[in-house]
Order: structure tokens, then C-alpha cells, then sequence
């Protein structure tokens, strides 16, 4: 399980780049991200190396950060989407929400998701054989 920051920002130009260059200023690496909106803010969900220190340094910048365990899970040719949604279907985990990033440099995607029982759930898909971060 890995920590993700959401940052919650104003549904205008410029709010996403504002909390990248805080922690490009802070030389702090982004892993993978995701944005969502709705018309009067947006949420900037991040996996960054370090987790506690842009967490103070954003909310010091005057951003609302909130901060959750997710599951990152490895997928290839024998460890697909559909294997691991399909184990979460037989295991019976609901999907909050899911995001992939592609930054191992292996070309496979890793699949970042958020779900009720983290620690239960990265222990089942360890046990089925998925390689979890």
C-alpha cells in the first residue's frame, strides 16, 4: 500500500500547475496523478515520493490536501487489468475509484485504486500472485 495526496483546488486556469511547481520548487518527484472536477473545484490526486513532506508544503502553500492508502499493482502480459479486476470481482471489492500510471519504464502500466479495505485487499491479490508496490 502507498500513500496518495488529493489536493483540492479552484476549477480555474493555472491551479493544477500551481501545486506541480510547489513540489517541483521542493525538487519532490510526482509518480503518477490524476485529476478530476466538478464545476467548482477540481481534486488532483498524487503518488509522490515523499508523501509527508509535500503534504506539509502544499497545505503551508494554502491548498486542502487530504491523504489516503491506495494499492498500486504491477500489470504485464500474465497479470492483466481484467485479472486483477476479476480477482476484486470473485474477492467481492467495490472499486472507489482507479487510475494508472506508466512511470517503471517497463511499458506496462501500474494500476493505482482505492477501495474499502486496503490492507485486506493488497492481501488477497498477494496471495493470488500480483505484485503489489
Amino acid at each position: 500500500m502507498i500513500r496518495q495526496l488529493s489536493v483540492f483546488v479552484e476549477n480555474k486556469p493555472g491551479s493544477f500547475r500551481q501545486v506541480m511547481a510547489e513540489l517541483h520548487r521542493e525538487k519532490i518527484e510526482v509518480y503518477a496523478f490524476c485529476s478530476v472536477d466538478s464545476p467548482e473545484f477540481g481534486i488532483l490526486r498524487l503518488i509522490v515520493e515523499q508523501p509527508g513532506r509535500a503534504e506539509e508544503l502544499l497545505v503551508a502553500a494554502g491548498f486542502m490536501v487530504k491523504n489516503y492508502d491506495v494499492i498500486a499493482v504491477k500489470t504485464d502480459r500474465e497479470r492483466t487489468m481484467e485479472d486483477l479486476l476479476g480477482a476484486c470481482h470473485e474477492s467481492n471489492i467495490s472499486i472507489n475509484y482507479m487510475y494508472s500510471s506508466f512511470g517503471s519504464g517497463d511499458g506496462n502500466p501500474t494500476a493505482v485504486f482505492h477501495c474499502e479495505y486496503v490492507e485486506e485487499t493488497e492481501s488477497m491479490l498477494r496471495a493470488r500472485g500480483f505484485v503489489c508496490i
